[in-house]
């Protein structure tokens, strides 16, 4: 059974997590203060502690300090009223294991709990371990543990075996070339080429001489030979992304390449033979394009001999903190930055956010947020959830109010204060100015920066 040590001045807090602690099946000790905390430390070990940031004579940091000192193996999680930047990276830097706003998600905390306390004493070589673990979940460059994408896996393994062509659909931003990366990567033409080419991106006229090549002088500006795609990618993968976008013309053309093998270049009177694997992709109704006359019939039923579906990343929310955390590391080291996590409640607003551009638009809302980051941590006021560079009004409310309800007051103070600091950063640092675009007195912007302890860099 852990043992929990609960640190908070405020006594409805204090209870209510020896409550929900003892509930859940921990040893629950409590302090009213930092002085008590600290005499409580020193006379027992405790496997975690949670403790309120604010807290007269010795703050949380402060106790987190000497906790860490007397038990470094001692987990500890901050909570508070008034977050900040600031606070979360002086939080971190000395050796949170998280910080929590007091409006925390009730299982938000469970599960923050449950993993600090599996990270206790974890030996390096576990650590390992768990990262092995964690590799489970991918495959090639694909990521996820959801059914949906569990099933992706184990088709695309079944599939890399065979030279059967494959049709792999979804909608836009779900990662359909990362799969037909899969495909060829385990298949045994994985040291051939692999190319791909956007059927809807190039213009009609310059599609078909891309594909087939083309002969000097077949027309104006060709000055050489030059050889098309499916020869480049002889004895390899040739992958035709959007393929709903080929124009009819060269579908007939694309036929004769998948029964044959065969084709010509542009103003060529030689059949060139290929040995080529081809996977297509689309995110339209393909079949419907066919039922009314805008893609033949033959041609598709000759691409999609093994279809592969790709589900929404809202049909597999459970994979959002997978692929947030990896993005986060990616986009770190490419800007050189020590982000190493996401504050919970900015993951909440992720897990709520219906994603309509899917993992494209999810890895753009990471690599934005890294970018705009100063602190170790991701944070939700640095969390911009749409193109147009404004948090999702419908999303932050539906996060912020779970089934078990909210502190509105907390909630109002947390809103306040990100209004305070963007006027200060629209203003650069001028109180003054500051004040004017919030409409409020130059001593009433004075009490609230001491009020939420706002500060100005």
């Amino acid at each position: 059974m852990a043992r929990i040590l609960v640190v908070d001045d405020d006594l409805g807090m204090r209870e209510f997590l020896e409550i929900l602690l003892t509930r859940e099946g921990y040893e629950v000790t409590s302090a009213s203060g930092g002085k008590e905390a600290i005499c409580l430390c020193k006379k027992h070990k405790f496997d975690l502690a949670i403790t309120d940031l604010k807290m007269p004579k010795i703050d949380g940091i402060d106790v987190l300090k000497t906790i860490k000192e007397i038990s470094p193996k001692t987990m500890v999680i901050l909570i508070t009223a008034y977050a900040s930047g600031e606070t979360a990276v002086a939080a971190m830097k000395e050796g949170a294991y998280d910080y929590l706003e007091k409006n925390f998600d009730v299982e938000d905390l469970k599960i923050v709990i449950k993993d600090a306390l599996s990270k206790k004493g974890v030996k390096e070589e576990d650590v390992i371990f768990i990262k092995d673990v964690e590799n489970a979940f991918s495959f090639g460059n694909m990521i996820g543990k959801s059914k949906g994408m569990l099933k992706v896996y184990s088709l695309v393994k079944k599939v890399a075996e065979t030279t059967a062509n494959v049709l792999i659909t979804g909608k836009s931003g779900t990662g359909k070339e990362l799969v037909a990366m899969a495909i060829h990567e385990n298949s045994s033409r994985k040291d051939k080429h692999f190319v791909a080419i956007n059927c809807g991106g190039i213009p009609e006229n310059l599609l078909e001489s891309e594909l087939f090549g083309y002969m000097k002088g077949a027309f104006s500006g060709a000055h050489v030979d030059k050889p098309g795609l499916f020869e480049i990618a002889h004895s390899g993968t040739i992958f035709l992304d959007e393929i709903g976008e080929l124009p009819q013309f060269l579908q007939v053309k694309l036929l004769r390449v998948v029964q044959e093998k065969t084709f010509r270049r542009i103003g060529g009177t030689k059949n060139i033979k290929v040995d080529v694997r081809i996977i297509s992709a689309t995110n339209q109704d393909l079949e419907q394009k066919v039922k009314n006359g805008s893609f033949r019939e033959d041609i598709y039923y000759r691409l999609n001999v093994i279809p592969v579906k790709i589900p929404s990343l809202k049909e597999r929310n459970e994979d959002i903190p997978l692929l947030a955390r990896y993005f986060i590391e990616k986009y770190s080291k490419e800007f050189g930055k020590e982000i190493t996590k996401m504050s919970p409640y900015a993951l909440r607003l992720l897990m709520e956010y219906p994603f309509p551009g899917n993992v494209r638009e999810l890895e753009n809302i990471i690599e934005r947020s890294v970018a705009l980051e100063t602190t170790n941590i991701i944070l939700p006021e640095n969390l911009i959830m749409s193109g147009a560079g404004e948090i999702d009004q419908d999303t932050v409310l539906n996060a912020g109010i779970p089934a078990e309800g909210i502190n509105l007051n907390e909630e109002l103070v947390r809103v306040e204060g990100l209004l305070i600091k963007k006027a200060l950063q629209k203003a650069n640092g001028s109180k003054t100015k500051a004040a004017k675009l919030l409409n409020i007195s130059f001593d009433s912007l004075r009490y609230r920066l001491e009020k939420l302890d706002i500060e100005i860099i």
